[in-house]
This record gives structure tokens, sequence and C-alpha cells, in this order.
């Protein structure tokens, strides 16, 4: 495990180190179907989904893709940050057996009186850089030799 990440450690354009994932397979996403209780068969049902459908092949849940974003970011905040905000939009299909990039890049800084807010465009997309979940966060970052992000977090009055 890293040590632990301060706001003064980051700047914009820095790019968060990617969380790869993939090849996701019927069996991934059958299990993710099944953890949140999604029985739409085209996450796991081929000839439903190809045949009735139409589609070009299993698709990915959104909201595995959706739990991709938020795990790079609390990964990359640590144990003392706060993954604050999250918006994407699902612009384009991803399909079993692809590999995904889940990738975020610092593009603001703002300084409140308990810690830091940090900035950033994230996205996901495959080996063929095709990116299919734009959007933007907010994580909160702890200062220099001062406390943790505080749990349970407190938003700050402007942000």
């Amino acid at each position: 495990m890293r040590e632990r990440l301060d706001f003064e450690d980051v700047s914009i354009g820095d790019m968060v180190a990617p969380l790869g994932k993939g090849p996701l397979t019927t069996p991934h996403l059958m299990r993710w179907s099944a953890a949140m209780e999604n029985w739409h068969k085209i996450h796991y049902d081929q000839p439903f989904a190809t045949g009735h459908d139409k589609l070009p092949g299993l698709l990915i849940n959104g909201s595995l893709k959706q739990q991709f974003i938020a795990q790079l970011l609390k990964e990359w905040a640590g144990r003392e940050g706060w993954a604050w905000k999250v918006r994407f939009q699902f612009r384009a299909m991803n399909l079993a057996g692809e590999r995904l990039s889940i990738w975020a890049k610092v593009t603001g800084k703002q300084e409140t009186p308990d810690y830091g807010l940090v900035e950033l465009d994230v996205g996901i997309t495959n080996e063929n850089g095709v990116e299919s979940t734009p959007g933007s966060a907010v994580v909160a970052l702890p200062y220099r030799g001062r406390p943790a992000v505080p749990y349970p977090f407190v938003p700050p009055t402007s942000g």
C-alpha cells in the first residue's frame, strides 16, 4: 500500500495511475448481475442479447462500470481521502471480452479550511481507445501534516 496522498502532492495535469479490468467474461457479468439482482439477459445470455435485442454481444453492466470508477477514485484517495462527487455518462457500449482502462486526470484544485478538493476528469476506455464513460469527479484530500478528511465526511459549505 502506498503512503498517504496529500493535497500538496497533486498538481493540475497529473494522471492517476489507470485501473485495468478484463477481459471481462460472461461469468464476471453473471456474478455482477446476481449481486445487483439485475436479471436482464443482455448481460449473460448471448443468444438473447444478439438475437432478440440485436446487440453486438453481451453488455458489461453499467453499474459495474460505475463501480470501477468509484474503485479508482477510492484507491487513489486512500484511507485518508474521500471521493465526494462523481458524474459520468454512458455513451458507448462495452462488451464481454473487452479490456477496460479506468482513468482520471487532475483538472483543478481548491482549498477549503479543513482539506483540499481535487477536481478530475474520469472515464473508461477499451483496448481500442474508445471512450465509453466520460465524466468528472471531486475528491477531498488532507493537507500535509493535518488529520485525514473527517469521517463521516462533511462537505464544505462551498464547493
